[in-house]
């Protein structure tokens, strides 16, 4: 399957019927093929589900199921598929990671404000660790090389230096949101609710 594969996204729902992830056509149809998926397809409001080879069969007939063809086949896409023995929703915590603030941060300098390359940029305590600052989302911050350096170990009102923002814990924003957000399909809108997508995760 190639490069057409990657031009469509598929939600993924849990074996209750809850959106869970967005993952790739070809990803979608290796679930489908090997039984542990079933297409789901929406028509005027009402959704039905299908086997690999009800599936293939029925889109035979449905001129509206983006496909991929291989030499011999025609194989359709699914906008949905569920998910036939996975009943668990995702961890909506954002792991505190190095690649996570840089993330939040758009690998920008929190003090210059000055876009860098990763390689770049430190992680830096706003409050320093030796005046009690804790490795927390809200004290640490992206910093190029020569603000830290400027710094030093002093608070940023010591150093005469203001932040860009304040730090705060991100927002769970996973990759459903984002293409749910482009408009992807109209036939997601029943399974995303956007406010629980986007709920602001306090500090633990």
């Amino acid at each position: 399957m190639g490069s057409s594969t990657n031009q469509h996204h598929v939600l993924v729902l849990n074996r209750l019927w809850q959106a869970v992830n967005v993952c790739t056509a070809e990803r979608a149809l290796t679930l489908l093929y090997t039984g542990h998926a079933q297409a789901v397809y929406e028509h005027e409001g009402n959704f039905s589900t299908f086997s690999f080879r009800e599936w293939c069969d029925f889109t035979g007939r449905a001129a509206d199921v983006p496909a991929v063809r291989t030499i011999s086949i025609r194989i359709p896409i699914p906008r949905i598929i569920l998910l036939l023995f996975f009943d668990r929703l995702p961890n909506k915590e954002v792991k505190f990671t190095r690649h996570n603030v840089f993330e939040r941060d758009k690998d920008t300098c929190q003090y210059c404000g000055n876009k860098y390359d990763r390689k770049d940029l430190n992680i830096d305590h706003v409050v320093p660790r030796l005046r009690g600052g804790l490795t927390t989302w809200t004290n640490v911050v992206c910093s190029c090389i020569d603000c830290n350096t400027r710094k030093g170990g002093r608070t940023p009102e010591q150093a005469g230096m203001h932040l860009v923002r304040k730090p705060k814990k991100p927002r769970w924003r996973p990759f459903i949101e984002v293409q749910f957000a482009r408009g992807n399909d109209r036939s997601w809108r029943h399974f995303l609710d956007l406010a629980y997508w986007n709920v602001e995760l306090g500090e633990d």
